[in-house]
């Protein structure tokens, strides 16, 4: 009994906290400008990052340490620090979008700008990061993530029509331009396959010493947890469409992502909905921050980790106090979270090949993962999504300039 309970906890926090800020505004200006058109791209995605968190788990759990470790032991030292700068750098713009996430979530409810909010979310995040439990952090945001369930509730309530939202799949606008729904396919799919999502499952396998015993508790969380976050994504993309897109509303703020609800369940629902964004935000906060620490400890070699005193992993706790000064400092010069959050999912984008491939050798490596390596399924799909990843990669940075970020 124990154990299903613990595959129906992973699934439930798996559910709350697939989405971050990057899923939030990307399909809400999807849905608002392209309708249901681009939702193959959250399908595409959700499978995608199904698979590679699937082989990072397994490789935490058979082997007993997590991404970056073994990429420097397997790649070298030189092909290992390439991998973490282009990783590090995206983590750190999607850590300073999450901050600025929790403190727009607030001026939400407080009416106060989100400036002012920055030192105190900053700090709030820090002191998490510094003294919380890892499962605290985990289970507990996760679970209240899963109040963004009212995005679903709120598109059955505003009863749409089906068959006209059904018909709109895969159908680009008349008055959009192919290169403008490229872009945002591409930002859509570096929405849903952020590369601190990987770092932080491999890295929370081994906090939690996984062993194979726990790989089919592990890939129910994935397979199962996953998709239905990605669900999510669909439904506020489906708010969007049914509510902004007749009015020609585009989404700049994250007020506009809330406003579907607000029209389909008033005060209570929106209140809700709020809720559900400072629960995603502040949990993608603490994850895309201990990412930063994870992934530096495990390159550089030292102690790391929430399980260990922080005196005795005083290395990786310095990390994550300088990550949330700098991110902190970032928004403190006024720049709107929103747009470093649209600026990141692209470069999301470009970074994946560098967060991928390294996952997709270590898994076919029978020295550290003997019989648990990628069988042919496996293989075809990892080779398939690595081809899709670099495409999008070299695709990302053309697009945005040649649409000067989606307004062209």
């Amino acid at each position: 009994m124990k154990r299903y309970l613990n595959v129906l906890l992973g699934v439930l926090t798996a559910i709350g906290g697939f989405v971050d800020i990057g899923d939030l505004v990307t399909n809400a200006q999807v849905g608002a400008r392209f309708g249901l058109s681009l939702v193959w791209v959250v399908v595409i995605g959700v499978i995608g990052i199904c698979v590679f968190a699937e082989m990072s788990g397994r490789i935490a759990a058979v082997s007993h340490r997590a991404t970056f470790d073994l990429v420097r032991e397997r790649l070298g030292p030189r092909m290992g620090f390439v991998n973490l700068v282009g990783s590090m750098l995206v983590t750190l713009l999607t850590f300073i979008a999450e901050i600025g996430g929790v403190a727009l979530a607030l001026q939400l409810v407080t009416s106060v700008n989100h400036v002012l909010v920055v030192p105190f979310v900053a700090a709030a995040v820090w002191i998490v990061l510094w003294r919380a439990k890892f499962s605290s952090i985990e289970n507990v945001l996760g679970l209240l993530g899963l109040t963004l369930i009212g995005f679903a509730v709120a598109l059955w309530q505003l009863g749409p029509d089906w068959g006209e939202l059904a018909a709109s799949l895969g159908e680009k606008p008349a008055q959009e331009s192919w290169a403008t729904y490229a872009f945002f396919g591409v930002a859509l799919f570096g929405a849903a396959m952020t590369p601190y999502e990987v770092f932080f499952f491999s890295s929370g396998g081994v906090e939690e010493r996984w062993t194979r015993k726990d790989i089919g508790v592990m890939r129910a969380n994935v397979f199962i947890g996953f998709p239905l976050g990605g669900l999510l994504s669909v439904a506020i993309a489906g708010c969007a469409a049914v509510v902004l897109m007749p009015q020609g509303i585009a989404v700049e703020t994250l007020g506009q992502v809330a406003l579907p609800v607000a029209v389909a369940l008033g005060k209570v629902g929106l209140a809700i909905i709020v809720l559900g964004f400072f629960a995603a935000t502040f949990g993608a906060a603490c994850e895309t921050g201990l990412s930063t620490g994870y992934s530096l400890a495990q390159y550089f070699g030292f102690q790391w980790g929430k399980y260990v005193r922080p005196d005795e992993a005083a290395g990786f706790h310095v990390i994550l106090l300088v990550a949330t000064v700098l991110a902190a400092g970032v928004l403190l010069t006024g720049v709107d979270p929103i747009m470093v959050t649209e600026i990141s999912v692209v470069f999301s984008a470009v970074a994946l090949p560098l967060t991928y491939f390294p996952i997709l050798v270590v898994a076919n490596d029978p020295d550290y993962l003997g019989e648990h390596r990628n069988g042919r399924v496996a293989n075809l799909l990892g080779v398939g999504y690595l081809v899709v990843i670099t495409l999008s990669a070299i695709a990302a940075i053309p697009l945005m300039i040649v649409t000067s970020m989606g307004q062209g």
